[in-house]
């Protein structure tokens, strides 16, 4: 950026956040989000998500600076540093980040779609195991999956979840998605899939009577789940701003060698 950016500020709730952006508004001059070239986002990765999806629904998709108030802050920035923010801001290099889109199917026939940048899960309800069909690009893949449930991961949200759940880290180039299984009671020895961005997902429910599914992209749940189809949503992508040097693919390329 040739001139310092206008800064907009999304702060979570916490203390300790909240006292960081009080000290950030005596140096820096905010405006509202609709007026921002880069929004900075005061919090953990929870915030971070919460303030792209924010973006994503109101239609202001700006790029978004983290700076790590929170607990692990993964998708953010160190809040130490010798620069003044706009200056870090405006050294700071840019990663493309493309959310998946999920469209669900409730039992009242109802579809409502919802944008995903870590994960979209099917979630068994009850004590009763949830029985899933799994197509990709219309074709039977796994005809009956009992589990406790399933997730779809990006490359940037397969350290989160998919990767509690025993799924494969993604290299953020990769170009992939991790399709992952939760509890499989059967088939016992299927542990996933990795799948190609370009191609589509879909899961059916086949007893959602008597084993209801619940789906959740990211942070939005929809209960009471017939189908759900999934495919990466490229006319809405994000952007990640990193200071240089410490980058989101670095970061998500050595978690392969944690132990």
């Amino acid at each position: 950026m040739a001139t310092l950016p206008r800064l907009a500020l999304l702060v979570s709730d916490t203390e300790r956040a909240q006292d960081a952006a009080d000290l950030l508004r005596q140096d820096n001059m905010f405006v509202p989000l609709e007026e921002a070239d880069v929004a900075v986002v005061i919090g953990g990765d929870g915030q971070m998500l919460h303030a792209l999806h924010q973006m994503l629904d109101c239609g202001r998709v700006i790029p978004a600076y983290g700076m790590n108030l929170g607990t692990v802050g993964f998708l953010m920035n160190r809040p130490k540093n010798s620069r003044p923010l706009a200056e870090r801001v405006a050294r700071a290099k840019g990663l493309a980040v493309t959310p998946l889109e999920m469209t669900a199917t409730t039992g009242s026939g109802k579809q409502e779609s919802f944008c995903a940048i870590n994960e979209v899960s099917l979630l068994r309800e009850t004590r009763q195991t949830a029985r899933l069909e799994i197509l990709v690009n219309a074709k039977v893949r796994v005809p009956e999956l009992l589990c406790d449930g399933i997730l779809v991961a990006t490359p940037a949200g397969s350290t989160a979840y998919n990767l509690s759940a025993n799924g494969p880290i993604l290299p953020l180039g990769s170009a992939m998605l991790a399709l992952t299984p939760i509890s499989p009671f059967r088939p016992r020895r299927w542990r996933g899939a990795i799948i190609p961005d370009t191609y589509e997902i879909e899961f059916r429910v086949l007893d959602p009577d008597k084993r209801p599914v619940a789906a959740v992209a990211d942070q939005k749940e929809l209960r009471d789940i017939l189908a759900v189809k999934v495919k990466v949503a490229r006319d809405k992508q994000l952007t990640l701003l990193f200071d240089p040097g410490k980058t989101l693919e670095e970061r998500i390329f050595a978690e392969q060698f944690q132990f």
